[in-house]
């Protein structure tokens, strides 16, 4: 398989390299978390001479023996070296019963610096607090963002609007690029996805019937970008003949949250200045997903687009939320530091009754923070009474707030 550099998190890294931190690769399943941390080690091989790297990947069968925690504080400590800047590295942590143990015991040792990755539903960012006593780091892993999918094949600037639309429904997980046949890539997709739900999750929560859970992901994928909640679920799989209590939808939205397979965005009233509770939205991990396992089938290319661009916004290290202001509401507001800007994405804005209620909610906010239109103009940027206007396939690719 073709491999690309990925500088966004081999930078975060970087910089936390050497920290007293247990530093945790975290990510939906196949999103590249084992590519990175092997990436990060021919990095530490090729700038410190005196690197004394402990690799452990539990996928290979020579190091089943390991898979028993003393055993593996064991190994750990007979192979530290003095006078050396000692790393632990363990590829797929979870296949060691009681790892956090011995995780926890070495950590506390101070004689190594630790990274681990681990499947989506055994490490998870709700867990890690419960799990390590000491201090951690979490590093999010993203599938292939637009930007990486046209390095990865090599597209020329001129072709990006064409690939564009390719990578809305072939997605970011890299591992489908191998296959040249369109149902292969699907098929690819959907096992990992199944993989997820009818064995991660089932097995982590101990569920009986992954069915209910399957519905509630199906929902929220046919309605990414719309404002959500456990009792509109409930409704809509009930009067789908799944019945499921709201409490039942909401535990089972948590879980898939969890897992990293959807994102859910909290609203925020931007004359009130505050954030509110009721009515999120959720995004899925991936578009490819979507069109794997739900085809074109109610497709409302503005929302996926809008998928699209919240996951940029993660990526760029964004927190984000949705926008209400009165009875409208904007698609994003957007904090990172300091900086706050508002952000509308849409499909088409050819047509002026389109383009009027894109920007009537920008231009409603009366501060000075940037405003932002995102949509598929296929030109290049503009400006409309201090609203920047993005063509998408050109921001995703750009550095463009």
């Amino acid at each position: 398989m073709k491999l690309i550099d990925r500088p966004l998190y081999i930078n975060r890294l970087k910089r936390i390299n050497g920290s007293p931190d247990i530093k945790i690769i975290t990510g939906i399943r196949r999103c590249g978390k084992s590519r990175l941390l092997q990436a990060f080690v021919k990095y530490i091989q090729s700038t410190e001479n005196d690197a004394n790297i402990i690799f452990i990947d539990y996928a290979r069968l020579e190091n089943e023996s390991l898979r028993e925690y003393h055993a593996l504080h064991q190994y750990v400590l007979e192979h530290h070296q003095q006078g050396k800047s000692n790393y632990l590295m363990i590829d797929e942590v979870q296949m060691c019963p009681n790892f956090e143990t011995a995780i926890n015991s070495l950590h506390s040792s101070e004689q190594f610096d630790i990274y681990l990755t681990g499947s989506n539903a055994f490490l998870l960012s709700a867990d890690l607090a419960t799990l390590f006593t000491g201090r951690h780091i979490e590093i999010p892993v993203l599938p292939f963002s637009f930007k990486e999918y046209c390095v990865y094949h090599n597209v020329p600037s001129n072709d990006i609007q064409t690939m564009f639309d390719k990578y809305v429904t072939e997605g970011g997980l890299s591992g489908s690029y191998v296959y040249t046949d369109a149902s292969d890539k699907e098929n690819y997709i959907k096992e990992v996805y199944s993989t997820i739900l009818t064995r991660d999750l089932t097995e982590k929560y101990n569920l009986t019937d992954a069915h209910a859970l399957i519905q509630v992901a199906n929902y929220l994928m046919d309605n990414i970008g719309n404002i959500t909640s456990p009792n509109n679920v409930s409704g809509g799989l009930t009067a789908n003949s799944t019945p499921t209590s709201h409490v039942t939808v909401r535990r089972y939205i948590q879980y898939l949250c969890n897992a990293f397979v959807f994102y859910k965005v909290d609203r925020y009233d931007i004359r009130g200045r505050k954030y509110l509770e009721s009515l999120n939205k959720y995004y899925l991990s991936d578009t490819g997903i979507r069109f794997a396992m739900l085809g074109k089938r109610n497709m409302d290319w503005g929302r996926v687009y809008e998928n699209i661009v919240f996951l940029e916004l993660k990526r760029r290290g964004y927190e984000v939320y949705v926008g209400k202001l009165y009875q409208k509401e904007v698609d994003f507001v957007i904090v990172r530091g300091n900086e706050k800007a508002y952000v509308q994405v849409s499909d088409n804005i050819a047509e002026n009754t389109t383009f009027e209620r894109e920007v009537s909610p920008l231009l409603s906010i009366k501060d000075a923070y940037p405003k932002l239109l995102i949509a598929r103009t296929r030109h290049e940027e503009y400006d409309y009474q201090g609203i920047k206007i993005f063509d998408i396939a050109h921001w995703l690719t750009e550095d463009y707030t």
